[in-house]
């Protein structure tokens, strides 16, 4: 009786801790200034239309979203959440527009090597955000609702963390558990996960669990999978072509 009363007295402290404060908001805004500047100096190779369409976009859409959560993001509106799905959306579609150029590009034998290979790291970059700034949107609700609603009402997670799992782990690891410390994924977690999944092509220690979440990591695998052998055999024509 006495174990049950500590485990739920410190499921309660964790919930409320959980809830305390809002998930800060500059880390996303920072990621997503970072997509718009990397999309903005593609090479011209690798642009569809102008060049400065999808930076204004972007920054108009993050204005938006902004101007509900200025500092910590505690409330949401129908609108707001749209606008913040929208706009990851937005990175991503132009950041797989991105990838097509870059295809193209390689049958021209006029198009500059080094350029070429800069934007495909610009590409890869601009893609692990977009991804990053989506998981963040979708998983169990969105920021706002992973802090401010009870466990009990969140929708079904669409990944699984390793905080999420240690709640029966040795005393120093278990301190960190979702139940007991009121931990919360918050948008530096997905980056991670958005990052190990384009270098490694697969999920590392975070698991998808709905079948959104596999498609998307699937598609996003694919695509860095696409950069990487795109980079290795321009590379090799390049080597090929000088001798």
């Amino acid at each position: 009786m006495v174990e049950n009363d500590l485990d739920n007295n410190a499921r309660e402290d964790g919930e409320r801790r959980r809830q305390a404060a809002g998930e800060n908001r500059l880390p996303p805004a920072i990621a997503v200034v970072v997509a718009a500047l990397a999309y903005g100096l593609l090479p011209s190779e690798l642009q569809f239309g102008p060049r400065l369409v999808m930076p204004v976009l972007s920054l108009l859409l993050l204005t938006a979203v902004v101007v509900t959560n200025p500092v910590r993001m505690n409330k949401e509106s129908r609108w707001s959440r749209i606008a913040s799905t929208m706009l990851a959306c937005l990175i991503i579609v132009a950041n797989l527009v991105g990838l097509g150029m870059l295809v193209a590009s390689l049958s021209d034998e006029e198009a500059s090597a080094p350029a070429l290979l800069l934007g495909a790291v610009q590409v890869w970059l601009t893609g692990v955000i977009g991804f990053a700034l989506l998981y963040w949107e979708l998983d169990r609700g969105g920021p706002v609702a992973r802090r401010t609603k009870p466990r009990s009402q969140l929708p079904p997670a669409d990944w699984r963390f390793s905080q999420d799992e240690n709640d029966d782990t040795v005393i120093e690891v278990k301190r960190s558990a979702s139940t007991t410390s009121g931990w919360v994924p918050t948008f530096l977690d997905y980056a991670y996960m958005s990052l190990t999944n384009s270098s490694a092509f697969s999920p590392t220690d975070t698991m998808p669990l709905s079948a959104r979440a596999k498609c998307l990591m699937g598609l996003q695998a694919t695509a860095a999978l696409f950069i990487s052998l795109l980079v290795v055999a321009r590379a090799v024509g390049s080597l090929g072509g000088g001798g």
